[in-house]
């Protein structure tokens, strides 16, 4: 029996080397343990063999029952797992009252069948300690002292290893699923971010090829130079937006709002809209600037492309804390006057909230279009970029 009960206690250990979770007929074998008691009770070495034989044939249906329905995901919270552990402890505690002598050693697969249907619970180990001292006890009245505590030691050892492992590789399982999450939310972002970049980048830049290009139309029969001047503005325009474009490929593109509202007043300037930036403030931090510098660029291209403004005001206002950006027109607004921003403003919306700021474009009065952008200054941002 002692050598028994010893492989009790570390028999299910080998499991947790292996790459697959057990499967739901892993932990049949276990039964094997009762194999000298079920030889015992056929050659008639025990009393009423027909009463233990019927208890074995219910001790086996449960247990069976009991781990097959345990290890299934999607039938272990219902009732009956746990009614068919309920029904392996009562003809488990039959047995051994019965019996007793080796027929303890269905106290540690009472035990493991119990880890594995309780896992992540807090009465496994209230249960567990429960049966450890039945099987002490019974072994007590039927046996030595020895016996008494290796059959609590392999009660114990088989319901919490089993329970640990099952949990480990449930464990290992879930982490592995989250990570997956995480990659594919990953990816969305990094879609979502080209798609934005691209959809700005292009927007502008042939928002600018197209007045230029108008530009050149119009000067052209009348001066040449000029034209000539808008056609190497073309050029310059198609060059750098190759490079942005593949900087923005990679990830690694940073606007310059300075930059942005240089190109702004030469896009206004091109179009025929006169033009009046303000900028005040103390210097801001490279990825505040860097965001402000995509508003900048497309609430310009929205005042070309579909606001049929005169005029356009810029002001930047900088401050401790927070820094305000004002786009305003005296045109008829995005959309021909429907005043719906588009796909540019709706990214540029999400990109600010998600630094903390805010972004509102609407109809002005009874003409004009403005458009107000706010973010928070991080003080900590620039010395972490340095």
């Amino acid at each position: 029996m002692r050598k028994r009960l010893r492989v009790t206690a570390h028999g299910g250990i080998d499991d947790i080397a292996r790459h697959k979770p057990p499967g739901k007929f892993a932990f049949l074998p276990w039964l094997f343990m009762i194999s000298g008691d079920v030889q015992d009770l056929v050659r008639g070495e025990l009393p009423l063999p027909w009463l233990g034989g019927a208890g074995v044939v219910l001790f086996t249906g449960f247990y069976i029952g009991a781990v097959v329905h345990g290890l299934d995901r999607k039938r272990l919270g219902t009732p009956l797992p746990r009614l068919l552990l309920l029904g392996l402890v009562l003809t488990t505690y039959a047995l051994t009252i019965g019996y007793g002598g080796d027929w303890l050693l269905c106290f540690p697969v009472l035990s493991l069948a119990s880890g594995i249907v309780l896992r992540g619970e807090r009465m496994l180990g209230f249960a567990v300690l429960g049966f450890a001292g039945s099987a002490g006890v019974i072994a007590g009245f039927h046996g030595s002292v020895e016996n008494s505590v290796a059959a609590g030691y392999g009660t114990v050892l088989s319901g919490l290893v089993t329970a640990a492992v099952l949990r480990l590789f449930e464990t290992v399982a879930e982490l592995r699923a989250t990570r997956e999450e995480l990659a594919r939310a990953a990816v969305e972002r990094e879609r979502l971010r080209f798609s934005r970049d691209l959809h700005d980048l292009l927007g502008h830049t042939m928002s600018v090829i197209v007045v230029k290009a108008e530009a050149v139309r119009r000067l052209g029969p009348r001066d040449l130079d000029a034209a000539m001047g808008q056609a190497a503005d073309i050029e310059a325009v198609g060059r750098q937006a190759l490079t942005e474009i593949r900087e923005a490929v990679t990830g690694y593109r940073e606007g310059s709002l300075t930059t942005e509202l240089d190109r702004a007043r030469s896009l206004l300037d091109a179009s025929g809209i006169t033009t009046a930036i303000n900028q005040s403030g103390p210097p801001l931090p490279p990825q505040t600037a860097a965001l402000l510098g995509w508003v900048v660029r497309e609430g310009v291209t929205n005042v070309v492309r579909h606001s049929g403004a005169g005029h356009c005001t810029i002001e930047v206002r900088g401050e401790t804390d927070r820094v305000h950006l004002e786009i305003g027109d005296d045109g008829c607004g995005v959309g021909s006057g429907s005043g719906t921003p588009g796909t540019g403003l709706k990214g540029l919306t999400e990109r600010l909230a998600a630094a903390g700021g805010f972004l509102n474009a609407g109809p002005d009065g009874r003409r004009g279009f403005r458009l107000v952008a706010e973010l928070p200054v991080d003080d900590n941002e620039e010395e972490r970029a340095a």
